[in-house]
């Protein structure tokens, strides 16, 4: 028996700003694909894609959220708000929202990149910037869904920013398709 993987595509952005126009037109285009949806599992852009991605019912992934614990001295306990409604996988971890920096040892941000095959990154704050930067240090595809690069402060300059939809979707299928045709693996090269 042969075990299909499917490509994860991760989403990033701000916690409390769903930017809903942009999160609910790429949520139910990426539902579509054949993909799963992977984000921090919060509120604002997270929750906005993540129940766009779920309202497709003929979709083939699932709605995956990594979820921070409630303090750095409380792991037990998921951090309140989290998971969002529309996760379906939860990925619950000890480890933080963001760390001291974003890019700290025990933030979930790693889990995040590391995720995913390909990933998407809408306005945002410090934290968006941080997972971003993240991505590139890992080797991650990352383009930013913008109508202007300040809407993540600090962007990486090297990082593509793109504000029509359909330069995103091809960027995604590209990576998406460069990842499924490597022999046994669904993970993106760190050279592209």
């Amino acid at each position: 028996m042969t075990v299909t993987r499917l490509p994860v595509v991760g989403v990033l952005g701000s916690g409390s700003v769903a930017h809903e126009e942009r999160a609910r037109t790429l949520g139910r285009w990426l539902a579509g694909q054949g993909v799963h949806l992977l984000t921090g599992g919060g509120g604002g852009v997270m929750s906005a894609v993540s129940r766009a991605f779920s309202e497709l019912p003929t979709r083939r992934g699932l709605v995956i959220g990594i979820i921070p614990g409630a303090t750095q001295w409380e792991a037990s306990e998921p951090r309140p708000g989290y998971p969002n409604p529309w996760v379906e996988m939860a990925v619950f971890t000890h480890l933080h929202m963001s760390g001291r920096n974003g890019t700290d040892p025990m933030s979930r941000n790693h889990i995040n990149v590391l995720s995913a095959n390909v990933l998407v990154a809408l306005p945002g704050g410090s934290g968006t910037a941080r997972e971003v930067s993240l991505a590139l240090r890992y080797g991650r595809p990352v383009v930013a869904y913008l109508r202007s690069r300040d809407e993540i402060p600090d962007l990486p300059a090297v990082v593509r920013a793109e504000g029509d939809l359909e330069k995103i979707k091809e960027f995604v299928r590209e990576k998406i398709g460069r990842a499924e045709r490597r022999p046994g693996s669904s993970r993106p090269s760190a050279v592209e």
